[in-house]
Formats: structure tokens, sequence, C-alpha cells
């Protein structure tokens, strides 16, 4: 089987399975039907949860439309947006932070905590593949090291960092096999909020970046819709929000692998849905972005050769490129109701929530809105006319603009579809500002998101 990584990596876009046959087994109808699930105790929920799953701080610099996005950093460490090393020092000080982490020997928990977090700190920033791939079977045993013994948290949650980092920066097919049963351990067995919440982000981001089969895949969307079913309880966190919004962004994320999600959509809406109604604002927007993407990818390309009436508006879209999509199935039996859900999300006046929850909630759910209701709009779609052309300005506002060294211009992403948000969202919480260096360097972060070139110079000369 090729690799199912790459398959989703090279590819620009979602491709239909036309000869696949849309039945659904009883089993999965079974289990779309579960009773509603929602994280009912707001005083737990909103001690134990993340910050909004949408901020600014950490895209501002990035995002022409300034528009924040689901990208909080998997832990508290190293969430700073200066993640630059000096060019003459970071080299020889990655080569003594791999050394403490490989000799653990009299090492300190503290030491050890304090050394995975500053080996994290370098890898995010630069591309080290050359400089980490010789010594990673030193590394690799030694962070597994810290993260199965839980000594402390802070020494399991920096070793979870630097792994994470590691997975994206090798761009191995063989990793997920040696750390998959441990993250899995962890999510379910550990003491630590922090730690089963970072699990389940470093497992999503083995299960992309380090290679593993479409199946796989497909048993961690349903091991990840457990979780969020029973609002923690399967990874024996209940009514954490934390552990309830990683387990929904990861869906998503690897959701995007797939080029035909229906029977995982079938298995998933309504849970999604149920969340909705959560009391942590970061469970509610990681829901609907979900249920967004959802409805996005049910709509696919013409296919060459395929005859489709020019008469059926429900089933016969344009994205704002111009490109002809197609609906395929249907995500909700009840649209009306989830309609009237996602509206009243967009319109939020609860005083007893607060101010910048309430602009997230605005936000995030008029873009969902739009998209269920069309599903070829992606996130900040215009419907103004523009006064010049007399056209709707469309997609494609959002977007990121980041140097590129090697072209010796600028390039440019546009996050105009939800598949491309949830990846980058996902990128952003691993690398955080150290984004734009691996963009440039590191094919694995390259391949996950399209880009165009950029108007605007930013070597003289070139």
């Amino acid at each position: 089987m090729r690799d199912l990584r790459r398959q989703a990596l090279e590819s620009g876009k979602t491709v239909s399975r036309k000869a696949r046959s849309r039945n659904v087994s009883a089993n999965v109808s079974a289990k779309s039907s579960k009773p509603n699930s929602r994280l009912n105790s707001p005083a737990r929920s909103g001690a134990t949860s993340q910050n909004p799953s949408r901020h600014g701080s950490d895209d501002e610099d990035y995002l022409s439309d300034e528009t924040a996005l689901s990208a909080n950093s998997i832990d508290d460490l190293l969430n700073s947006d200066d993640v630059d090393a000096a060019d003459d020092a970071w080299q020889s000080e990655l080569q003594t932070y791999m050394e403490q982490i490989a000799d653990r020997k009299g090492s300190s928990t503290e030491g050890r905590a304090a050394s995975l977090a500053s080996y994290a700190h370098v890898v995010m920033s630069r591309f080290t593949k050359d400089d980490i791939e010789p010594r990673i079977s030193e590394l690799l045993p030694s962070m597994v090291r810290s993260i199965k013994q839980e000594t402390s948290e802070d020494e399991s949650v920096a070793a979870l960092k630097a792994l994470a980092v590691t997975i994206i920066t090798l761009d191995s097919d063989t990793i997920y096999d040696d750390v998959a049963n441990l993250l899995k351990n962890v999510i379910t067995h550990s003491e630590y909020v922090s730690l089963k919440t970072s699990a389940i982000h470093t497992l999503g981001t083995a299960a992309f970046f380090g290679g593993t089969s479409e199946e796989e895949l497909e048993d961690l969307l349903t091991s990840f819709l457990e979780i969020i079913e029973s609002d923690g309880q399967s990874a024996n966190a209940h009514d954490e929000a934390s552990v309830v919004t990683a387990a929904l962004e990861q869906w998503g994320m690897l959701a995007t692998a797939l080029d035909d999600i229906q029977e995982a959509t079938e298995a998933a809406i309504e849970a999604f849905v149920d969340q909705l109604d959560s009391s942590d604002t970061s469970v509610q927007i990681a829901a609907g972005e979900n249920i967004a993407l959802m409805f996005e990818k049910s709509y696919t390309p013409v296919e060459d050769g395929e005859q489709v009436s020019d008469d059926d508006d429900e089933y016969n879209h344009e994205t704002s490129n111009g490109e002809r999509m197609v609906k395929r199935y249907d995500v909700y039996r009840r649209p009306d109701q989830l309609m009237h859900k996602l509206e009243t999300l967009a319109n939020i006046a609860d005083r007893s929530i607060s101010k910048k929850d309430r602009k997230s909630l605005h936000t995030n759910f008029a873009d969902i809105r739009n998209t269920v209701e069309k599903p070829t709009r992606g996130p900040r779609y215009s419907t103004a006319i523009d006064k010049e052309t007399g056209k709707t300005y469309g997609g494609g506002r959002l977007k990121i603009e980041i140097p590129k060294v090697k072209l010796g211009r600028n390039i440019e992403i546009k996050l105009d579809r939800w598949w491309k948000l949830r990846r980058y969202g996902a990128l952003r919480k691993v690398l955080a500002a150290g984004f734009q260096h691996h963009f440039d360097e590191n094919e694995a972060v390259s391949r996950c998101l399209p880009f165009s070139m950029s108007s605007k110079f930013w070597k003289k000369g070139y």
C-alpha cells in the first residue's frame, strides 16, 4: 500500500471516489444514533479548559486578515512567538541539549525537563533534520522513557513536545509504530490531564507525519470520537474540556488525510452537533470547525465525463475560483435544527460568557454557518460586492505571507478551505512561530499546504 501520509500531503485537493458504495452499515448507523453527549458541568469545564481555541497572539504576524486560529500550543512550555536562535549559536547549543537528553546518568528531573524544552525550542525555530537524524537512536529512547516514567509532569510534557516537533522534522515513515502504543497508554492511564492532552496532539502528529496505514488512521478517528462522545470518560478524563478539545482537533486534522469521509461523518456528526451545547468555548469551536469540514468534504469536483444538471442549485455549486463542485451525500439529517444552533452561536449575547469568548463564537460560527448553508464557501468567505468587478469578494481573504528564502520572494498561503485551516492550526500548535522556518525548508510542512507566489517581492533586484 502506498504510504497514506504521502497521498494526503501530495494531494492538492479532495477527490471523490466515484465508484464507492454509499450504503452505510448497520453498526455505523447504530453508533451515530447514540444519546447526546456534552460537557455538562460548567464549573469543572471552565476550571480545567484550555484558552479559547482561537486567539490572536500567535498568528497576527502571519495572517493578513488578522484572524485568530485554532492554534493554541499543546502545553504552556515554549508558548512564545520568539523562537529564533542566534545564527552562530544554535547548532552548538542543539548538540549540547542532545547530549544532555541522551545521557540520562546523573541527571535530575528538572534538568531533563529543561534540556527537553530547550531542545524543542531550537528544533521548532530551525530546520534541524541533518543534525538530529544521526542521533535519533539515542534521542527517541530517552524521550520515550521521560514520557513513560512520568517522574514529573513538566518532564513528561516537555518530552511530548520534543517528540512532536522531532516527528515533523524527521518526516519518517516508520516512527509512528515506535511511539503509538506508548501515546495511547498515556492518553488512557496518565494521572495528569496535561499529559493526556499533549499525548492526543502528539499521537495525531505521529499518525499524520510518522507513517501509518489508512486502516490505522480510521481506528484513531474512532478512538478520538469515543473520547468526544464520552466527554473524555474513555480517556479517564471525564468533563475535562482540554482533552475533548484535543480529540476534536486531531479528529479534524486526520480527517483531512482521507479522500472520502462519508462513513466517518455518519459516525461522528451527532457527537459534534451535541458538543455545540458544551459550556466550553474551545470545545464548541473545535466541534463547529469539524462540522464545517464535513460539509466541505461532502462536495467534490465534477469528474471527467460526469453528467451534472445545471438546474439543481443544491447539488451544483462553484468555488470562488470557478471550480464546479457536486454534492455527494447528506451530512446531517436535520439541517434546519443545525442551522438554528449555528445561528444562535453566531449571534450569542449571553453576558455570563466573557467578551473575548463571545467574539470568538461570533466570528467562528458566522463562518461555520456560511459553510453549512453553502459548503463551497470556506473560512472568511465574503458575500459583499466588489464595486469595481460587480462580483462577490468570495474566499481567500484569510492568508499567510511568508518569505521563501530558497525562492527569493514571498509566497502566499490562502486558508480558503477548512481542510487547510485544520492543517495549519495543527502545525502551529507544534511549531508555534517557527512555522515559517519549517515551511521554507521542511518539505513535510510545505507539502501540507499549497501556496502561490505573492505579488510582493522581498529581495531587492529579484
